[in-house]
């Protein structure tokens, strides 16, 4: 659940010695997309198309039907693995609609009902899994197909 990703973030932080003003969380939807997108403007941080050898979804070629270990499929150009599917990965961010106008490190909406997630998951068609598709779910909620992706963040 996101409630548990959140435990899992503070009990990281208080255990891992970090920097003075240092913490793990979870990414924004913001800065998952960035990290996602890998200094791209394509559907996918590799491209307009999908292919099962580079990402882990539901396809005739290489039907796998479950999460794979992380590393299984090309990194994105920053190194980052499996931002397109295997999993939906749970984002700090209330989901909301995003704001109006071009913005910089946009916010999410500071309260609601749902959580965001991105990335698609196994289970997920490919048009769910580019780089701006998001979703959302009660933080409560546990599925056995959602995970997190821990950063460390500067409190300043």
């Amino acid at each position: 659940s996101w409630s548990d990703a959140i435990e899992f973030c503070k009990a990281l932080s208080s255990r891992e010695r970090t920097l003075v003003g240092w913490t793990f969380s979870l990414p924004t939807e913001a800065e998952w997309e960035y990290a996602c997108r890998a200094g791209t403007r394509t559907k996918y941080s590799w491209g307009d198309k999908i292919s099962p050898d580079l990402a882990n979804y539901p396809n005739r070629a290489r039907a796998l039907d479950k999460p794979v270990e992380v590393g299984s499929y090309p990194p994105n150009p920053w190194g980052l693995h499996d931002m397109h599917g295997n999993i939906l990965e749970w984002c700090n961010d209330w989901y909301g609609d995003y704001q109006k106008g071009q913005v910089h490190d946009p916010k999410g909406p500071i309260s609601g009902l749902f959580r965001v997630q991105r990335g698609g998951a196994f289970n997920d068609s490919p048009f769910n899994l580019y780089s701006a598709r998001r979703f959302s779910e009660i933080p409560k909620k546990k599925l056995f197909d959602i995970g997190f992706r821990v950063v460390l963040k500067s409190d300043n």
